[in-house]
């Protein structure tokens, strides 16, 4: 029989990167800078342009903040604190290894979704584009985009690996038994038990990326439903 062809598909926020601590960094970072009402304003047009579009759009929030306070320069802040931040120090521990030891498996490509400047940035930056050969896709919403995905990566089985439990949900009822659905519960949406709760329980669990390295391709298959 020929061998089969899988795809493993990697989500980057709170799945190999620790974006939480990113944004704690943040944080810290404009309160010292900028002071809190000024940084409250910032967070304020993040989580609405988060509502409006579905993902999160750091520099999309820079311009709304600039559109309406056009002569507050300290927000600049930000935009030194995105561009200069050093996201390889924030790789959860054995990232890399994990995606090296399933090339041995596969073929490994980066799956996420965000704008179209800071988060290849980060792919980028982070060390992830290079440990996947540059195989990265960034959708808005990737879960709806499942067609190109597999029309860019044509694959007899597909292993999804997501910290958030929704994606996971939403995969497995488009593919069925032909993805494998990976849960590293790492990150505050993994965190919220009571969302978690809403989605079929993931074909695979783990508390950490880094234990992905005690999984091969065989048992990753076995625990594979339908």
């Amino acid at each position: 029989m020929a061998k089969e062809h899988v795809v493993f598909l990697f989500d980057v926020d709170n799945t190999l990167i620790d974006n939480d601590h990113i944004v704690a960094d943040m944080k810290s970072n404009l309160e010292r800078d900028i002071g809190n009402d000024q940084q409250q304003r910032y967070w304020d047009y993040f989580e609405e342009l988060r509502t409006e579009l579905g993902y999160a759009d750091y520099l999309g929030a820079l311009q709304r903040y600039r559109v309406n306070h056009p002569r507050d320069f300290g927000i600049i802040a930000v935009s030194y604190f995105l561009m200069n931040y050093h996201f390889a120090n924030r790789l959860f521990p054995c990232a890399l290894d994990v995606l090296e030891q399933y090339q041995q498996y596969g073929e490994t490509a980066i799956l996420s979704d965000g704008d179209m400047i800071f988060q290849p940035l980060k792919v980028e930056r982070s060390g992830l584009r290079e440990a996947v050969d540059g195989k990265v896709m960034i959708y808005i919403h990737k879960e709806q985009e499942l067609d190109d995905v597999k029309a860019r990566y044509p694959a007899d089985h597909y292993v999804l690996i997501d910290d958030k439990v929704r994606i996971l949900d939403a995969v497995k009822k488009t593919w069925g038994a032909k993805v494998t659905t990976v849960f590293p519960r790492q990150g505050h949406y993994a965190a919220d038990a009571k969302e978690v709760a809403k989605y079929m329980t993931p074909d695979v669990t783990v508390d950490r990326i880094d234990q992905l390295r005690d999984y091969d391709l065989a048992r990753l298959r076995a625990a594979t439903k339908g």
